[in-house]
């Protein structure tokens, strides 16, 4: 079958009106897929409601467009109204997806660490206000002033971990390497997996039990979820393998332990146990769920948007994408579980729109996801590359985005690279002069390189352009006290 550029097919899509389509021959195309799924739909799904169908086609053509490649799960009111799988378990494309698929659902497992330290917590086993340095993990002195309630809500002042961390005796090793925090712990946010895996091992330590074995113990078998597995070897049954944009196969997976793998059943069993207080109460859920420190930041559960009344998290691990939506207020959970760099972020909201009768646009493939590895390997190899794609290829691609770019300034930092980070950055404002974040960004790099003066005069920039909700003002602060 063609793959139908869509972007170019839809400018912006109302719920009561899905063929305000351009007057084009893809139309036409888009009108076929149309009518082939209808064709194929047996009389029970004529009595489908309009929202599903509607989620159905929007779906299909993300995945004829190589958007998403994954399982699809919505329950509404307690029921599943939807569930689907799209596209193939590897690279290879040899074995179809179905409902036992299970996936890497990348920070959504670390919700797991989150209830368990909540449990622990209703037992009088450990308080939120304990310090790290409680539980004898042989930390330097600023594990003292370093609260587990700082490290469920990312506020400890602990670095970000780095990709050459490939197992759990590194991870220590490096952790009680590091000599000083970027922050007084509970005064800003820098979201890192070193508070992962002390949460983790905090965890251990209480319980004179292996995390895995906690949480498989009290969590997994308690609800059934029978097909959730700890780091799965890659001939597991019915694991998924991951695979990026041009279908190569991801790497050998190598990282710190403690991580879930889930069908979409399983995530839904695990949120609805959130929901109905069978693990924790709501007391607990309420704590876990808002981060204190840092407003509209993640916690340990996700995003949670206050208005909306909407929980969300989001994961990813090498090209797994996971999204998970929990709309409390107008009881929809969504679930996308992807495996080829895919949108399931982006695609879960268009979904929640539709079924929340909103206007919805159909998005772009993503820059970052298409260019991170080649930007990683080579910075200006990388921007040959997004030069030429966007004077080619521009209605296929989200490069009116400058967030893209911020991103994949990040997936360098994250390598460790930072002068080609600080490149990748300043190539970002010379597509976008006029944007805070990039600026932002710029001075964390300086920062990190330990160029003073050149970070100040981007955070200063950032400033000057509308600020980045008080980042670069704290920057500013710290180097004044470093210079001082």
């Amino acid at each position: 079958m063609q793959r139908i550029p869509f972007n170019t097919v839809f400018k912006k899509l109302n719920y009561t009106d899905m063929n305000v389509i351009k007057k084009n021959s893809y139309a036409i195309v888009f009108a076929c897929v149309v009518l082939i799924c209808s064709c194929t739909m047996n009389k029970s799904k004529k009595q489908t409601p309009k929202y599903v169908q509607q989620i159905d086609s929007v779906l299909q053509i993300a995945y004829n467009n190589e958007l998403f490649n994954g399982n699809v799960l919505i329950v509404k009111n307690d029921t599943v109204v939807y569930e689907k799988s799209f596209g193939f378990t590897n690279a290879y494309q040899d074995t179809p997806l179905n409902d036992k698929s299970i996936f890497n659902i990348g920070s959504i497992a670390k919700e797991f660490n989150g209830v368990a330290i909540m449990m622990l917590v209703e037992q009088g086993k450990l308080s939120l206000d304990d310090t790290i340095d409680t539980f004898d993990l042989n930390l330097p002195d600023w594990s003292k002033k370093i609260t587990v309630k700082h490290l469920l809500n990312y506020a400890s002042g602990l670095p970000k971990m780095l990709n050459d961390i490939t197992n759990d005796a590194i991870a220590f090793n490096k952790v009680r390497a590091i000599d000083s925090l970027l922050f007084e712990p509970g005064t800003d946010f820098n979201y890192n997996n070193y508070s992962v895996f002390l949460q983790r091992r905090i965890v251990e330590k209480v319980t004179h039990q292996t995390f895995q074995d906690f949480v498989t113990e009290r969590m997994l078998k308690p609800l059934h979820m029978e097909q959730a597995v700890f780091n799965p070897k890659p001939n597991y049954p019915h694991r998924t393998s991951c695979y990026d944009l041009d279908k190569q196969a991801c790497p050998k997976f190598e990282f710190i332990s403690g991580w879930v793998w889930l069908t979409a059943n399983d995530l839904n069993t695990w949120i609805r146990a959130m929901n109905t207080n069978q693990l924790i109460s709501q007391e607990s859920f309420d704590i876990a769920l808002r981060n204190p420190y840092v407003a509209k930041r993640t916690s340990s559960l996700g995003e949670y948007f206050e208005e909306q009344q909407l929980q969300r998290h989001n994961g990813t691990g090498w090209s797994y994408r996971s999204l998970m939506l929990n709309d409390f207020k107008n009881k929809i959970t969504i679930i996308l579980l992807d495996n080829s760099a895919g949108l399931a972020t982006e695609l879960g909201h268009v979904v929640h729109n539709i079924i929340l009768k909103k206007d919805f646009e159909l998005p772009k493939q993503s820059v970052y996801q298409k260019l991170r590895k080649t930007f990683v390997d080579d910075v200006d190899k990388g921007i040959v590359v997004y030069n030429t794609l966007k004077k080619n290829q521009e209605a296929y691609y989200a490069f009116e985005s400058p967030n893209e770019i911020t991103r994949l300034g990040y997936a360098v930092l994250r390598e460790g690279k930072i002068e080609a980070a600080i490149k990748t950055f300043e190539f970002g404002i010379s597509k976008f002069p006029n944007h805070a974040n990039l600026y932002d960004s710029l001075g964390e790099g300086y920062f990190l390189n330990k160029e003073y003066d050149l970070a100040l005069k981007n955070y200063k920039k950032a400033i000057a352009l509308g600020g980045t909700n008080g980042n670069a003002k704290k920057m500013i602060e710290r180097i004044k006290k470093i210079n001082n």
